[in-house]
């Protein structure tokens, strides 16, 4: 084994260490990549996942070319200290041939496991659409936060943010009224559209003044807490 590296990581005799990704909002494996010190350091400085390229021998960033990036939420290492694992908010597909999961491919499934293809029913039950729910505000919000970050050329959002914080918050009065506008000519489909539209801009117009989801999140839950002991609340 080669010396210790960043807080105590063991790479082989090739500087490097397998790191396991997983999706942090649904527990979905996604990929296994390797990585060196510089890259576990990048990783750990940045929140995004880095990972060392063994055909190229260089340093990649997941997403820099694709837009698929991988913000990282933590980063933990087995009891041997010889593998890593990360988890991340996945943009996008993780797998190069576009599909959610590298491990999209079966050799066994078990009873009552799903296979990787299957998909959510329209009679989900209220805990699996629930996980579907935060899943999508997940990747929503780490899609709007890289692209205010980076400010890629041809982003949406950074066309938004180029327009300003007046302009962002109009979009949104906009998107609120065709959302009621939907609501009350009963067209549910054009329902579902408009209220993710205006999800979209909110989450926008939230990272454009520095106010996160889960402050929101954190405030909801405080007023639920004052109405069931009692106090004024929601």
């Amino acid at each position: 084994m080669s010396p210790e590296g960043p807080d105590g990581i063991a790479f082989d005799e090739r500087g490097l260490v397998p790191v396991v990704v997983q999706e942090a909002a649904t527990g979905d494996v996604l990929m296994l990549a390797w990585a060196d010190s510089e890259a576990l350091t990048a990783t750990l400085t940045t929140r995004f996942a880095h990972y060392h390229s063994r055909s190229r021998d260089e340093l990649w960033r997941k997403g820099a070319s694709s837009g698929n990036v991988q913000r990282v939420e933590a980063v933990r290492y087995d009891c041997d200290a010889d593998a890593v694992l990360y988890l991340v908010d996945q943009t996008g597909p993780a797998c190069h041939t576009g599909e959610h999961s590298c491990f999209h491919r079966s050799l066994l499934e078990g009873a009552g496991v799903a296979a990787p293809d299957a998909r959510p029913t329209q009679s989900a039950p209220p805990a699996q659409a629930a996980e579907g729910i935060e899943a999508a505000m997940r990747t929503l919000v780490a899609v709007v936060r890289d692209r205010l970050e980076t400010l890629p050329e041809g982003s949406y959002v950074a066309r938004l943010h180029e327009r300003g914080v007046g302009y962002v918050a109009q979009k949104v009065v906009e998107e609120a009224g065709e959302t009621i506008v939907a609501a009350l000519q009963a067209r549910p489909d054009e329902l579902r559209g408009e209220a993710a539209d205006l999800l979209f801009h909110l989450t926008v117009l939230l990272g454009e003044a520095g106010v996160e989801w889960d402050e929101v999140g954190a405030t909801l839950l405080a007023r639920h807490r004052q109405t069931r002991e009692g106090e004024p609340g929601t």
